[in-house]
């Protein structure tokens, strides 16, 4: 039983983090005042997840090779310096990888008598600059605890330098330009008549709206499609509810751009 209530709390908790809480006060729905006949809400990533997770494998054994590397160069460190260093870096690589090829997208969406209405959102990530704050901490004093255990004063140098450089990308993260292009909130609306097809991309698990609109730098009708990012257990359900609000619409079987 104990392990059961754990599992429940671990769902419990990913849960959390998989799933937006709230509407950021920057979103406000067009159509509030009226009942919700389909709403929910989900956190993804908008863009080539393929793409994204070979690159995180690719880097993963890059910075493996350089681990090895770097265990050749630290031949005369005393162990378990020389191995935790290692496993340090690797760990600290790893982790900034995932987290710019893992990134993912507050959605919510809202179907109403009126229409439907996307939000989207990204919040700046506090959370890394509260980690590099603790990085830096944690290197000063390992480097400082390296120099009195092994009486060698060079690594006084590098715990300066070391929490040094980590502030200075801290520093770089917290300013106004990279806050303003991490930070990103947008709404569209549209009407039920706005919609042209159904797009249903079997291999990604998603289901999109076509919709045309007046490209006016090309100066052309153009037609795109607004991916919905849902669970692929909730894909019959999506289907079902525009089957019966978009019945005249056509079922078009093809690829769809996450990031459209």
């Amino acid at each position: 039983m104990t392990a059961v209530r754990g599992l429940s709390h671990v769902k419990s908790v990913l849960a959390y983090w998989a799933t937006p809480r709230e509407l950021p006060p920057q979103l406000t729905w067009k159509y509030a005042d009226e009942p919700e006949l389909l709403e929910w809400r989900i956190k993804a990533r908008n863009y080539n997840t393929i793409v994204a997770n070979g690159m995180f494998v690719f880097m993963l054994f890059f910075t493996l090779a350089l681990c090895f590397i770097m265990y050749d160069v630290y031949e005369g460190t005393d162990q378990p310096w020389r191995t935790l260093s290692c496993v340090f870096f690797f760990c600290l690589m790893a982790f900034t990888v995932s987290c710019m090829t893992h990134q993912r997208m507050n959605f919510a969406y809202r179907f109403t008598a009126s229409g439907a209405e996307f939000c989207e959102w990204k919040n700046f990530p506090e959370w890394a600059l509260r980690f590099l704050t603790c990085l830096a901490i944690v290197t000063a004093i390992l480097f400082a605890c390296m120099a009195s255990l092994d009486r060698d004063a060079s690594y006084l140098i590098y715990a300066v330098i070391g929490p040094a450089k980590v502030m200075l990308l801290r520093a770089s993260m917290n300013s106004k330009v990279y806050r303003g292009v991490h930070t990103i909130f947008h709404l569209r609306t549209f009407e039920w008549s706005e919609f042209t097809e159904v797009v249903i991309d079997e291999k990604q698990g998603l289901v999109g709206l076509a919709f045309a609109w007046y490209d006016d730098y090309m100066k052309e009708d153009a037609l795109s499609v607004a991916s919905l990012f849902a669970k692929r257990r909730e894909l019959d359900h999506l289907l079902a509810f525009f089957d019966e609000r978009l019945p005249h619409l056509p079922r078009v079987a093809r690829s769809i751009d996450r990031a459209a």
